[in-house]
């Protein structure tokens, strides 16, 4: 319950809201405060919960993708752990918001870094991307790898506030989203590169 809470207040009212205690806040950002020692350890147990179930979809979309060689597939096991976990908090969740706010956010960032360094399938899909296109300088694959991310995140973060808000989104369902973003994603690890390195 003090996650939840704690994580709908970090999505609705913005991180930064969050850097000093203020007068009037709610009472479960104190039990939160209280029960988790700060708000770097309340980010971690937040993310820890929700990663918990997304490794478990990583980890069966990389036992159906083998030693695929084909960029699209691995795309995929970037993409679907997201989306389908979304999908299954149903509507209202708050994560997705939660994670783009957390994004803008350098010290908090990291902890969330941190928290996917830990992840044994993350590091394995990556590795796949990374296979794929060996051809990419190592600084162009560190770059796709955090446009990818954000895409995921923040696509993410607009569906969800949209399914929130009852408005309209550029993506009518999970799904639709879930294939944009593997499109827009490939497209992205295969263009072509510029000689600025």
């Amino acid at each position: 319950m003090i996650l939840t809470t704690a994580e709908r207040l970090f999505a609705e009212r913005r991180v930064p809201a969050f850097a000093h205690r203020q007068g009037g806040e709610p009472p479960a950002w104190g039990a939160a405060d209280h029960r988790f020692g700060s708000k770097a350890g309340l980010v971690r147990a937040i993310v820890r919960t929700h990663n918990e179930h997304i490794e478990g979809i990583r980890v069966r979309m990389l036992a159906e993708t083998g030693d695929s060689g084909d960029v699209r597939d691995w795309v995929a096991c970037l993409v679907r752990p997201v989306t389908e976990h979304l999908t299954a908090l149903g509507s209202p969740s708050w994560y997705a918001r939660f994670c783009a706010q957390v994004m803008i956010d350098p010290a908090l960032r990291g902890i969330a870094d941190q928290e996917l360094r830990h992840s044994p399938a993350l590091r394995r899909i990556l590795e796949g991307l990374r296979r794929c296109r060996a051809d990419l300088p190592s600084e162009v694959r560190t770059e796709r790898t955090g446009m990818a991310l954000q895409l995921i995140v923040h696509m993410c973060a607009e569906r969800e506030g949209a399914l929130a808000g009852n408005s309209p989104s550029s993506c009518p369902s999970w799904h639709d989203t879930t294939t944009g973003l593997i499109d827009a994603i490939v497209g992205l690890w295969l263009a072509p590169v510029s000689n600025r390195f």
